[in-house]
């Protein structure tokens, strides 16, 4: 056991507690002396490497049985790998002190990079104090903008907090989603078939970018009609017209109704109206700022 120990980089502790869970074959008894082979040694790569992997010891004993039973691990490790690839085409870089000094204005600050190190927007590079890796250079070169544009570091990076707990949530909520609607027939007590666990790889490589596609819809929509709200308060131009409750009839062609009604259903006829008509308000009244800016630009070149 010992010379598995050191052939394996496992402990002899650890080796007796995979013997006790059934993880690993008992030894070949010869004589008075338990000898274990090539077969032990394989297993425990196996078991380390499935650990990496996030698995429990309760699910690699599933799997490591369902091996043994001649299933295999080919299609599951697959699956594994393709969940826990990348999820984005993004690159790390890597940063010197110096450069990331002087991108935030050149005045170093220790307690902001040991902030951005714990938010994970910055990487330790082992025995070099000088470099860091950034996971992300697009997070690096928005805190960047916003630092330049005046906004405080530590107010940057209270923000990140925030979002990410926000960005996690939608994550966890999607995850809910398609495993309700998409894999849960690929999940249960049993590890699944190779064809199976090949099947919602494939599915996961297919689904893999419209968590990101829904959000970056949802956000645009959500910052036209919010921005629009925003300069329409602080510019004054929604006091020109004071809102009125009284309901106006506007009549509308039959067709319109009809397929409205389809789409959302009779009770919500009125309400999708009213939000279709008001999103194009602030539509056109963002395009008439714009418009009145670059005029107002136009007219004080040529004075």
């Amino acid at each position: 056991m010992e010379d598995l120990a050191h052939a394996s980089g496992a402990t002899v502790r650890t080796i007796r507690a995979y013997q006790d869970r059934g993880l690993l074959p008992r030894p070949e008894r010869r004589g008075r002396s338990n000898v274990y082979g090539d077969t032990h040694l394989a297993r425990l790569h196996q078991i380390a490497d499935l650990l990496d992997r996030g698995y429990t010891l309760a699910s690699i004993k599933e799997l490591l049985e369902a091996w043994d039973a001649g299933r295999g691990l080919g299609g599951v490790l697959g699956l594994v790998a393709e969940v826990n690839g990348p999820w984005t085409d993004e690159e790390a870089a890597r940063i010197s002190r110096a450069d990331l000094d002087e991108t935030f204005g050149g005045n170093p600050d220790d307690d902001a990079v040991a902030d951005a190190v714990e938010l994970g927007i910055l990487e330790r590079v082992p025995d070099n104090d000088a470099e860091f890796l950034v996971p992300s250079p697009q997070e690096l070169a928005v805190a960047a903008e916003l630092h330049a544009a005046g906004v405080p570091l530590d107010a940057i990076s209270g923000h990140l907090r925030e979002l990410r707990g926000q960005v996690e949530h939608i994550a966890a909520r999607f995850l809910d989603f398609t495993t309700e609607h998409v894999f849960a027939r690929y999940l249960g007590h049993r590890p699944p078939s190779d064809s199976e666990a090949a099947e919602a790889a494939d599915l996961v490589r297919r689904l893999r970018p419209l968590a990101q596609q829904t959000v970056d819809a949802e956000l645009a929509r959500a910052m036209r009609l919010f921005a629009t709200r925003h300069l329409q308060r602080h510019l004054g131009t929604s006091a020109t017209a004071p809102p009125s409750s009284d309901p106006a009839p506007v009549p509308l062609p039959g067709d319109t109704i009809r397929a409205v009604r389809d789409l959302v259903g009779q009770d919500n006829v009125a309400e999708f109206i009213a939000a279709a008509a008001e999103r194009e308000v602030h539509a056109r009244t963002l395009d008439a700022l714009a418009t009145q800016h670059g005029t107002a630009s136009v007219h004080y070149m040529d004075n």
